[in-house]
């Protein structure tokens, strides 16, 4: 079966045993609990949108590598096309979950292992790539979803990984057998990693000599034996616990930290073991590729604001107001530019010599710093349009109050013609795109921190080509 429907994806989760921890409990059930849950049904989108006609065509695709139909977020990049309905696909799925949905990560390491094994091969003859193929295609037959394992604790940062005192402050192979490697260290910001069947990992960053042992990509089950999900805190978590006061109660992220407690990785998992020198290109693709990725779901979360802006603008009785609308405005172009950066670095991609497409990766960490910066100015725009109530809105329990709820409907009344109740849940749909920490931080850190955008800008970009355009006109002769 290559196609899941999302309750067949909900069903297969549940098949899981995952060790999770939350809030200082063990959580055996995760897909019951309803702060994960949020985050699972998120996912669920991209199983969702396969089932409908209208989406049908756009998320699916033919695998060259098994000659079924399969989901996009599987299949790594093998045309120009493919690169442009990514963006074009995370675009409808940022407006239709109004947050991030968790499964591009997956794709991204798929897109990176692909060119990167392929390349070690051909410089050691080994078989890493054959060992990919057959890991994709398990993808693939099954519909998996992926969750990227790339950045490490790192402890001092001055230090690399070698040098730190504790060596588990990056993940590292501690022992290796002939049935395969034990792994020791963690790994941080793991969104959806509970949405995910399967970590794939990869270095977190460039590698020199003397690091062998943490030149490391590989995947397991997120329900490998040693491997303990911590759930992290975000602003509004509790009250997806309590269901209350949520804005958006059907779709969430959350962002687990996870402990490889010396975890055993079989041989044909394991996709990079000691290539020191091929651990940045790793990190250096997958990188590119989420930046790629961003443009396109952000500018549909953008989408999804800019709704609620121009609704609450109505229900508020100011959608005529010159400044709001010029608000809006704003927000809309903001979003057209991310959209435009990530449909460029698509249309600028190249072949690699494994045969998969990789973008321009100057066009998506331009795309990526731009989102940095925009993202926030969207949201402060949106909360000018929308009102302070954003901030403190009685909540949903107060409603429920037979002694003061009734007072809340009426005094919190906009144009005469929208119910109070549509409004208040308006206004927690703000409050809940803008404020939801585990979302709105990864719009500056996700994908990497804005320095990194700008070193590989500088670094990809030709800047011999751009002096001598300016010495040609100066007239300066070479």
């Amino acid at each position: 079966m290559a196609i899941k429907t999302k309750q067949e994806y909900i069903e297969s989760l549940k098949q899981l045993k995952p060790t999770v921890y939350m809030f200082g409990e063990k959580i055996e059930n995760p897909v019951d609990n309803p702060r994960i849950f949020a985050g699972i049904n998120t996912t669920g989108a991209t199983y969702e949108l396969a089932e409908m006609e209208d989406y049908r065509d756009m998320i699916t695709a033919i695998s060259p590598f098994t000659g079924e139909l399969v989901n996009r977020f599987t299949l790594p990049a093998q045309s120009i096309e493919d690169l442009v309905m990514r963006v074009k696909l995370n675009r409808i799925l940022g407006g239709y979950t109004g947050t991030c949905f968790q499964r591009c990560t997956g794709l991204d390491c798929l897109g990176a292992l692909s060119i990167v094994t392929h390349n070690i091969d051909r410089k050691y003859e080994t078989h890493y790539y054959d060992r990919f193929i057959d890991f994709l295609k398990y993808m693939q037959t099954n519909d998996l979803t992926g969750n990227a394992g790339v950045t490490d604790m790192k402890g001092d940062r001055s230090l690399s990984p070698h040098e730190q005192e504790d060596k588990d402050l990056y993940l590292r192979v501690v022992d290796k057998n002939k049935e395969g490697i034990i792994v020791r260290g963690a790994k941080a910001h793991q969104t959806g990693s509970l949405s995910s069947h399967e970590i794939i990992v990869l270095p977190t960053r460039a590698l020199r000599e003397g690091n062998e042992d943490y030149a490391l990509a590989f995947a397991i089950p997120a329900d490998t034996k040693g491997l303990i999900h911590i759930v992290g805190r975000s602003s509004l978590d509790t009250r997806e616990l309590e269901g209350v006061d949520c804005g958006n109660i059907r779709y969430s992220k959350y962002c687990p930290t996870l402990i490889f407690n010396d975890v055993f990785v079989p041989r044909e998992r394991v996709f990079m073991c000691g290539e020191v020198e091929f651990a940045g290109e790793a990190v250096g693709r997958f990188s590119a590729y989420h930046r790629q990725s961003h443009g396109g779901c952000k500018a549909g979360k953008i989408d999804a604001m800019t709704g609620a802006a121009q609704i609450m603008a109505e229900y508020n009785g100011t959608n005529k107001v010159g400044h709001i609308r010029e608000k809006i405005v704003d927000m809309i172009h903001r979003a057209e530019t991310l959209y435009g950066c990530s449909l460029a670095a698509s249309y600028e991609g190249k072949k690699e010599p494994s045969g998969t497409y990789f973008i321009d990766p100057v066009l998506a960490n331009a795309s990526k710093i731009h989102e940095g910066k925009e993202m926030a100015e969207a949201g402060r725009l949106l909360v000018d349009v929308a009102g302070g109530y954003v901030a403190n809105l009685p909540s949903d329990k107060d409603l429920k109050n037979p002694e003061i709820g009734p007072l809340i409907q009426k005094y919190f009344k906009g144009v005469a013609d929208v119910p109070t109740m549509n409004r208040i849940k308006m206004f927690r749909l703000v409050e809940k795109m803008v404020l939801e920490s585990a979302d709105t931080i990864s719009d500056i850190h996700g994908g990497g921190s804005a320095a990194a955008h700008r070193l590989t800008i500088y670094r990809e970009s030709d800047i011999n080509y751009k002096k001598r355009c300016a010495k040609r006109l100066a007239g300066i002769e070479e």
